[in-house]
């Protein structure tokens, strides 16, 4: 893969490893999600601040990030704003 440096010691040690493979992404781990989903749809989340409970298994399954399209998006301070 690659190389990257390792600080430890609170910064007084540095040592250079092969970058290991990352675990939290791809088509593996998604599947890893879903059969601990599967696993878990029977147990209760709180939603909404802690106001309201639902079932794991009752929360529907998306298709990725929302678009963004119509929103606003602040800059500066707040001060100004744009529509995407």
């Amino acid at each position: 893969m690659g190389k990257v440096v390792r600080i430890g010691g609170r910064g007084t040690t540095r040592r250079v490893i092969e970058k290991p493979e990352d675990r939290w992404t791809g088509k593996e781990y998604k599947a890893d999600q879903d059969k601990r989903k599967e696993a878990s749809k029977d147990r209760y989340i709180s939603t909404g601040r802690g106001t309201k409970t639902v079932k794991f298994g009752d929360i529907a399954e998306t298709s990725g990030r929302p678009s963004g399209k119509g929103m606003w998006i602040t800059g500066g301070r707040g001060t100004r704003r744009r529509k995407l």
